[in-house]
C-alpha cells in the first residue's frame, strides 16, 4: 500500500470511529441510566418522510455528546474560521447581522417559493379594504433590515454599491402606494437622519449585536408616525401627559444569542442603550394600554423589544402614544407580523370595537421569511 494510500484509508476509518462512537456512546448513556434508547424509536413506526425528520430532530436535540461538545467546537469555528453558525452573519468591527435578513437582500427568490411579492401586496389590499370596510383606515410601517440602512458594517464592498439593496422592497411599497396604500417611509428616515449626523456623532439607529433598532431608532420612527397621522387628520392630539423616565440598560443582542454559545458571547461586553420609559405624568405609572382607544397598533418584535422587555414600557408602542397624546391597543407577535397577528385578530374581532386606525408594523426580511408567509385573513364582522 503506498503511503498517499495508507493515509486516505487512515483519515476515513478515523471519520467513520468518530460517527459511531457518536451514537455508541449515546446508547450506553441511556442504557446506563435505565432509559429507553432513542435509537429503538427508529424501529416502533413506519420510516416515512415526516417521521425520520422528527426523528433526526429529536436525536440531533438529545444527544448528550454532541451538546457537550458543541460549545467547544462552535468557539473553535468562530475563532479560527470566523464561523457564526446558520443564523448569524458577522460583519465588521463586532456588528453581527440576523442571516435571513441578510439573505432577502442579497439572495433571489427560489422558483419553488410557494409564495410571490403579488401575494404580499394582495393581502396589504385586502386587509386595508376589510378595515374600510368598517370605516377604519389603515397605515403601514414596514421597518428596514438592519443591513439596508448599516450596508457598510457588514462589508467593506458597500462603498461600490450604487443601486439600492433592497429592490424587491421598494418596489412593493412603489405598488401598495399606487393602490392607494398609505406608508411611513423609515427607509428614507433613517437614510437621512444619518446623513444629517454631524462628524463624530456616534448616534447609531441599529444594535450592533441585535437585529432591531436601538431606542435612538424606535424614537424616530414613533416620531415620524405620529407626525404622519396628525398631519392627515387620522387622530387628533390627545390630551393625556406623558412624561420620560431615562434608564440605562445593558444588553446582548439576540443575534449572538441565536449562536447559542456562551463563551462566543462573552467575547462581547453588553450593548450599553440610552433608554426612556414612558409614563404617565398624573399618575405616576407606567405606560398601559387601553383596549377602548381609537388606535390598533399591530407588529412583531420591533413593538416588543424594549416594551415587553428591558426596559419595559420603553418601546415602539410606549414613545408613540407618547408623542399622540393618548394610550394604544396592541397585538405584538414576534415573527409573525406577516399573517399571525391578522390571525389573532380575526379571532379577537372585538378589539377593533371603536378604532379609527390600524398601524401594521412588519420588519423588511418578513416579505420573504414571514411565518405563515402573507395568507389572506377574512375578518369576522365586528360584534
Amino acid at each position: 500500500m503506498t503511503k498517499g494510500k495508507a493515509k486516505h484509508v487512515f483519515l476515513i476509518t478515523t471519520f467513520i470511529i468518530l460517527h459511531l462512537s457518536v451514537g455508541v456512546v449515546q446508547v450506553s448513556v441511556e442504557l446506563s441510566e435505565e432509559e429507553r434508547p432513542q435509537l429503538a424509536e427508529l424501529f416502533s413506526q413506519l420510516p416515512t418522510k415526516d417521521n425520520l425528520r422528527m426523528f433526526e430532530n429529536d436525536l440531533e436535540k438529545n444527544c448528550r455528546l454532541a451538546n457537550r461538545l458543541r460549545p467547544y467546537i462552535q468557539y473553535v469555528q468562530f475563532l479560527v474560521l470566523r464561523d457564526t453558525g446558520d443564523k448569524a452573519v458577522m460583519g465588521r468591527s463586532g456588528w453581527f447581522f440576523y442571516k435571513p435578513a441578510v439573505q432577502y437582500l442579497i439572495e433571489p427568490l427560489p422558483a419553488d417559493s410557494q409564495y410571490s411579492q403579488a401575494d404580499v401586496i394582495s393581502a396589504i389590499i385586502s386587509f386595508r379594504n376589510q378595515l374600510a370596510q368598517r370605516g377604519i383606515r389603515l397605515l403601514v410601517v414596514p421597518v428596514p433590515n438592519k443591513a439596508s440602512i448599516y450596508l457598510e458594517m457588514l462589508t467593506f464592498r458597500a462603498d461600490r454599491v450604487e443601486q439600492p439593496v433592497n429592490p424587491k422592497t421598494i418596489e412593493i411599497i412603489s405598488e401598495l402606494r399606487e393602490s392607494g396604500v398609505e406608508i411611513v417611509d423609515l427607509f428614507r428616515l433613517f437614510a437621512e437622519a444619518r446623513e444629517g449626523l454631524s462628524p463624530g456623532d456616534k448616534t447609531r439607529y441599529y444594535l450592533s449585536q441585535d437585529s432591531h433598532w436601538s431606542p435612538e431608532g424606535l424614537r424616530l420612527a414613533a416620531q415620524a408616525v405620529a407626525r404622519r397621522i396628525l398631519d392627515l387628520g387620522w387622530a387628533e392630539k390627545g390630551k393625556v401627559k406623558y412624561s420620560l423616565d431615562p434608564t440605562i440598560v445593558r444588553r446582548r443582542g439576540d443575534v449572538l444569542k441565536m449562536m447559542r454559545a456562551s463563551r462566543i458571547e462573552n467575547m462581547f461586553e453588553p450593548e450599553r442603550l440610552n433608554c426612556t420609559r414612558v409614563v404617565n405624568a398624573a399618575t405616576g405609572r407606567l405606560y398601559e394600554d387601553d383596549p377602548n382607544s381609537e388606535v390598533l397598533v399591530m407588529g412583531d418584535s420591533f413593538l416588543r423589544i424594549y416594551s415587553g422587555d428591558e426596559p419595559g414600557s420603553g418601546g415602539f408602542i410606549e414613545h408613540l402614544a407618547f408623542e399622540l397624546g393618548f394610550p394604544l391597543t396592541s397585538i405584538v407577535n414576534d415573527g409573525g407580523a406577516s399573517t399571525l397577528v391578522r390571525q389573532e385578530l380575526s379571532r379577537k374581532p372585538a378589539l377593533l370595537r371603536n378604532k379609527k386606525l390600524v398601524i401594521w408594523e412588519f420588519i423588511e426580511r418578513d416579505i420573504r421569511f414571514g411565518t405563515e408567509g402573507w395568507q389572506e385573513v377574512i375578518l369576522p364582522p365586528v360584534p
